[in-house]
C-alpha cells in the first residue's frame, strides 16, 4: 500500500510541474505571407456576429503631411537603422502571417491546458476556477470541447475584425510607409493593400482580447506576444504607430461583441454537478430505463464524466431546434443486440491483434493529454495546406474561422449524442478489451475524433477542393483509430463520422453566402 501511495504522489508532482511548464517554441518556418490575390473587396463580405462591416467606427486617419505623421515616419527609420538580430529574427517570425501564428500560439497554450486535475483525498475531483485560474487546478482543463470552442472564437473573431479593417482600408486608402517615403525599406513582400487600419494590428488586438478570456492565467504572455507582433510590424516599414492603433482599437471592439457571445452561450454550465452523484444517476437510469447497459467511468477513482451538459452550448452554424430534430444520430445498437455483440468481438479482435500499420494510426491520432487535441490537429493539417496557397489575411481568418466554427459545433453534436444515451466503452462490456491508448471519461457514442474529423474534412474539401479526397481518407483513418485503440466501436465511428459530414455541410452553406468566394 506504501507502495502505491509513492507512485500516486509521484504522478500528482508530475502532473503539476506538466501544467506549470513553460511554453516551448515549437512554430515553423515559413515564407513571408505574400498572397496570390489581395481580397480588396473583403470589406463587402458578410460578418458572422457584426450586422455590417462598418458597425465599429474607425475615425480617418492623421494627414499624411502633418508633423505627427513625420515623426511616426522617422520612428520607422529608427527602427530600421538600430534593428538588432533578434528584432530580424521575430520579423521572420511574424512575416509568415497574424492568423498562421496566432493559431499556432493558441494550440500550444491548449497542449499546456489539457491536463485532467488529480483527486483530491476524498476520491472528488478539484474543479479549475476560471476567478483563481493559477491555483491548482490551472483554468482551464482545455480538454476536446472546451478547446474547439476556444479555436472557434478566436477563429470567428478574427475574421469580423479584419473584415471590418479590410472595408476601412478600401474608404481611406492609404499608402503604406515605405510607398510614401523613399528612406522607408520594405522589408516584407510588397502589397498593394491600404496600410490602414492595420490588419495585423486588427488581428493581435482581438485576439488578446478573446485569449485573456479563454486562457486567463497567460495574459502577461499573450501581451508579450502581441508586443513582438506590433514591433516586427514598425520595423517592417508595412505599418505606421497610426495604422497600428487603429487596427488595435477595432481588433478590441470587434472582441467585446464575441466575449459577449461567449458569456451567454451556456459553456458555463456545461460542466454542470462536475461531482454531483445525483447528476451520474440520472443519466445512469435514464439508460437503465431504456433496458441499455450505462456507462461508467473506467478510473478510479470514478472520475465525473467530461462536460455532461457540453451539448447545450449554443453552437455558431445552426440553431439548437436543428440540433435536436436533424444533427442528433439515431441511437446506437442496443447493448442487448446481436449487433452489439459483434462490434464488441470485433474490438476484442484488434485489441488482441495489433499490427504496427495499426498502432502508427492509433498513436498519430491519439491526440490526448497534453497535446492541442483532435480539433487542433486538424488546425495544424489545415494551416500546413494553407500556407501553399499564399492566401490573403483576411481569407486565411475566413478559412481558419469555417473550419474551427464547424469543429465546435461538431464537439456540440457529438456531446449531445454521448449523454443521450450514455453508452458503454467496450472494455467496459468486455474486460478481456485491453485498450492501445487512453480511454476517455465519457461516454462511446458517438465517437468524437470522428465527428471532429467528418466536420473537417468536408469544410476543408470544400475550401481545398484539390485535397478534398485527401482529407476525406485522412477522416477517415482518424475515425478508424479509436476502433483499431479498442476504445470504439464500429458504429461510434462510422455513425460519428457521418454526424461531423452533415456539421461540416452547414458550414458550407455558410461559405457559399458570406461573398467571399471559394
Amino acid at each position: 500500500m506504501k507502495k502505491i501511495s509513492i507512485i500516486i504522489s509521484s504522478c500528482m508532482v508530475l502532473l503539476i510541474t506538466a501544467c506549470n511548464k513553460q511554453l516551448e517554441d515549437n512554430s515553423k518556418e515559413f515564407p513571408a505571407l505574400n498572397p496570390a490575390r489581395t481580397d480588396v473587396n473583403a470589406g463587402t463580405w458578410k460578418p458572422i456576429l457584426l450586422n455590417t462591416a462598418n458597425e465599429i467606427a474607425v475615425p480617418a486617419p492623421m494627414a499624411t503631411g502633418t508633423p505627427d505623421f513625420i515623426a511616426q515616419l522617422s520612428e520607422i527609420k529608427s527602427w530600421q537603422k538600430n534593428a538588432t538580430a533578434e528584432d530580424k529574427a521575430s520579423l521572420k517570425y511574424w512575416s509568415a502571417g497574424a492568423v498562421l501564428r496566432w493559431n499556432e500560439i493558441m494550440r500550444e497554450l491548449v497542449a499546456k491546458y489539457n491536463l485532467p486535475p488529480y483527486q483530491n483525498p476524498d476520491g472528488t475531483y478539484p474543479i479549475p476556477s476560471a476567478n483563481n485560474p493559477l491555483a491548482y487546478p490551472l483554468f482551464p482543463f482545455a480538454n476536446p470541447p472546451y478547446a474547439a470552442r476556444a479555436y472557434a472564437y478566436v477563429s470567428a473573431a478574427q475574421y469580423d475584425a479584419l473584415v471590418a479593417a479590410y472595408f476601412y482600408k478600401q474608404q481611406y486608402n492609404r499608402a503604406a510607409p515605405y510607398q510614401l517615403d523613399n528612406g522607408i525599406q520594405a522589408m516584407l513582400p510588397q502589397q498593394t493593400t491600404p496600410a490602414y487600419p492595420s490588419e495585423d494590428a486588427a488581428v493581435y488586438g482581438v485576439t488578446v482580447e478573446m485569449m485573456k478570456l479563454l486562457f486567463p492565467g497567460e495574459q502577461a504572455f499573450i501581451q508579450q506576444k502581441a508586443e513582438e507582433h506590433r514591433r516586427a510590424r514598425l520595423l517592417s516599414g508595412a505599418n505606421t504607430r497610426n495604422d497600428l492603433e487603429a487596427g488595435e482599437a477595432l481588433g478590441k471592439a470587434v472582441a467585446q461583441r464575441f466575449v459577449a457571445r461567449a458569456r451567454t452561450d451556456r459553456a458555463g454550465a456545461a460542466v454542470g454537478i462536475v461531482n454531483g452523484v445525483e447528476l451520474w444517476r440520472e443519466f445512469e437510469t435514464a439508460a437503465i430505463n431504456q433496458g441499455e447497459t450505462p456507462w461508467i467511468s473506467r478510473e478510479l477513482p470514478l472520475r465525473p464524466p467530461m462536460l455532461p451538459y457540453f451539448g447545450r452550448v449554443r453552437p455558431f452554424l445552426f440553431d439548437s431546434l436543428t440540433l435536436v430534430t436533424k444533427l442528433r444520430p439515431v441511437p446506437p445498437p442496443s447493448t442487448k443486440s446481436e449487433q452489439f455483440r459483434k462490434e464488441t468481438e470485433e474490438v476484442l479482435f484488434y485489441s488482441q491483434n495489433p499490427t504496427r500499420e495499426r498502432m502508427r494510426i492509433v498513436h498519430f491520432w491519439a491526440d490526448g493529454v497534453g497535446t492541442y487535441t483532435p480539433p487542433g490537429h486538424w488546425n495544424a493539417i489545415a494551416a500546413e495546406e494553407m500556407v501553399k496557397l499564399n492566401l490573403s489575411e483576411v481569407r486565411w481568418a475566413r478559412n481558419m474561422a469555417l473550419l474551427n466554427m464547424a469543429l465546435m459545433d461538431a464537439a456540440i453534436v457529438c456531446w449531445d449524442a454521448k449523454y443521450t444515451y450514455y453508452n458503454p466503452r467496450p472494455s467496459q462490456v468486455n474486460t478481456n478489451i485491453k485498450t492501445l491508448t487512453g480511454i476517455p471519461n465519457f461516454p462511446a457514442y458517438t465517437s468524437g475524433h470522428s465527428t471532429f474529423s467528418g466536420a473537417a474534412a468536408t469544410i476543408l474539401g470544400y475550401l481545398i477542393p484539390t485535397k478534398a479526397n485527401q482529407f476525406n481518407e485522412m477522416a477517415k483513418e482518424a475515425s478508424l483509430s479509436r476502433l483499431y485503440g479498442s476504445i470504439h466501436y464500429r458504429s461510434d465511428c462510422e455513425v460519428g463520422l457521418t454526424s461531423g459530414n452533415q456539421v461540416g455541410s452547414y458550414a458550407i452553406l455558410r461559405a457559399q453566402a458570406d461573398g467571399a468566394g471559394n
